[in-house]
Order: C-alpha cells, then structure tokens, then sequence
C-alpha cells in the first residue's frame, strides 16, 4: 500500500459526485483546489443515501462527476471528511480508489456501507437529475 504523499504524486486529481460539488453544502472542503472540468463516468453508480450520495463500482448510464486538483493536505483533509482510513481502507465510511476519468486518473471515494433500501441513481447526478 502507498502512503496518501506519495500516491498523490501519482494523481493529484480528485473526482467529486455529492455534496463536495460547486454549489453544495461541503463544496467549501475544496478552497483552494483547482477546478480541472467536469466528466461523466459509465462505471459507478450513485445511491441515495438522504443526505448525501454514495458510489459503487457498477455500470451506469453516466454519473456527473467534477475533477479538482488538490494538495497533499487537501486530500487529508477529504480522507477525514469521507472517513477513508488509509491502514484499514474497508473499515471506513468510504473507500478511495483510482478511477479513469477524461483528465486521467483520478481519487473517487466508493460507499464502504450497505445500499439496499437506496434509491440508485445510474444517470446525471446527486441531487438525482435523470
């Protein structure tokens, strides 16, 4: 396992698809990050979950994602928020993983929890938008 330093070297980028997204409630988690552009990934599903979403690796029609490059500190700082704990990875609220995205690879933080009374949402985005 990579320490979160040096893997950030790797990929400085940051795949957003909730509440961290310009104009939502957490988006202020991302001052001082820069904005790279907005993609659509056909590989994760959104889920519901009332007051936020949470994505699994699952086919979809296309989930709304914004891509921010952020700092060594930033990204600690979204490890706390998503309660992704780097020596137990599963344990945690969510998980962070690398993903394809138009800007290369970039963090997506996948729901650890269980789904199955959520509502999915496998297009557009959250708030749902399909």
């Amino acid at each position: 396992m990579h320490s979160p330093v040096l893997a950030i070297r790797r990929t400085p980028l940051v795949a957003v698809y909730g509440t961290l997204k310009r104009g939502l409630r957490n988006h202020h988690w991302l001052a001082g990050a820069e904005f790279i552009g907005a993609d659509t990934l056909d590989d994760v599903t959104l889920y519901d979950l009332g007051h936020c979403p949470g994505a699994k690796s699952e086919p979809s029609h296309g989930i709304d994602v914004e891509l921010y490059r952020v700092d060594a500190r930033g990204l600690r700082d979204l490890d706390r928020l998503e309660d992704y704990r780097v020596r137990a990875p599963r344990s945690g609220t969510y998980d962070r993983v690398i993903q394809r995205t138009a800007f290369g690879p970039a963090w997506l933080y996948l729901y650890n929890l269980d789904i199955a009374e959520c509502p999915a949402i496998r297009a557009g985005g959250w708030p749902s938008t399909s």
